[in-house]
């Protein structure tokens, strides 16, 4: 006889898995991850060797889970089109077959400008990119799941901050992982105002969320609100953080993107959504606060200083 519920965590060496296993951890889930290479450290989890592109390999590794948490994506932005949409139909037909309500971290690609400036989990989704059609595509097929009995849960948020890399905006435009802070460099006009999502509050979230589960809808879809900053608000943090007061605020290259996309796939993709930076963008956390009963996020400080050193950008204590 079970005594935990179990998760599967699709995507656990990426940012929002790997924190996904740690919240799970903590709220006491026995924690099964799918990866295509095992880590060293195990870290208590059960580690399983697959490929989410392969459904055989996806099924095997949901057989008992009560969750399974798709955090997979494409390594550097490549072949969205031909991976994720089968990778989600994978995860689907394990779901279906063993039972397991789906969770996947959401982002705002999904929507247009129609529904600018501010997000409800009801706003249109007419995307602007391909990459927002695949993410529109993705939530619509959810959905489709619920109806046949494949419960879903989707947790819709802005640009990442945390503690790993990976393929977020801070990590990879703002500051430079691996290196002291002398310059932050802003993709936008300073007075824009910009939504943040911190990993380790979006993974705490999620458990929050299915400590409820009985109370969530078969299509559930909540906002996650995070952190709404302009350029000026997230250097003056930055500096605070780095007893750095001289970090100097610049404007992101945009040019330097230009005349090296054409030789790579994160700088072409970094370039579609550009648009994100020009418009107003923020999503309305109402119904996740009222849900949970408080806000669910860490002060920023916090959240910048843990950032900072697991990116290298500091000398961890």
């Amino acid at each position: 006889m079970r005594t935990s519920r179990t998760v599967l965590v699709i995507g656990a060496n990426g940012g929002i898995g790997r924190e996904a296993c740690l919240a799970f951890k903590r709220h006491g889930w026995q924690v099964r991850a799918l990866v295509r290479s095992l880590p060293a450290d195990r870290d208590g989890i059960e580690w399983i060797k697959g490929d989410a592109m392969q459904r055989a390999d996806v099924l095997a590794a949901a057989q008992d889970a009560d969750v399974i948490v798709h955090a997979v994506n494409p390594a550097g932005y490549r072949n969205w089109g031909g991976l994720v949409l089968p990778m989600l139909d994978n995860t689907i037909a394990a779901a279906k077959a063993v039972g397991a309500r789906i969770v996947l971290p959401g982002t705002i690609y999904n929507f247009g400008p129609d529904a600018f400036p501010l997000l409800h989990e009801d706003s249109p989704q007419h995307p602007a990119t391909v990459k927002g059609e695949i993410r529109a595509e993705m939530e619509r097929r959810l959905a489709e799941a619920s109806r046949i009995g494949v419960r879903a849960l989707v947790l819709r948020c802005g640009d990442f901050i945390g503690p790993h890399a990976g393929n977020n905006w801070f990590g990879q435009g703002l500051v430079q992982a691996g290196k002291q802070v002398k310059v932050l460099r802003y993709p936008a006009d300073y007075t824009h105002q910009h939504a943040w999502a911190y990993l380790p509050d979006v993974a705490e979230t999620i458990t929050l969320l299915l400590e409820r589960e009985p109370e969530l809808a078969d299509f559930a879809a909540y906002n996650f609100g995070g952190y709404w900053l302009d350029g000026y608000t997230m250097a003056d943090a930055v500096r605070r953080v780095t007893n750095s007061p001289n970090i100097a605020l610049r404007r992101f290259p945009w040019w330097l993107t230009a005349l090296f996309a054409p030789f790579m796939e994160t700088l072409r993709e970094l370039r579609k959504m550009r648009y994100l930076w020009k418009e107003t963008i923020q999503l309305d956390d109402a119904k996740l606060i009222a849900f949970l009963g408080k806000r669910p996020y860490t002060p920023i400080d916090k959240a910048l200083l843990i950032t900072l050193k697991g990116l290298g950008c500091m000398s961890a204590p």
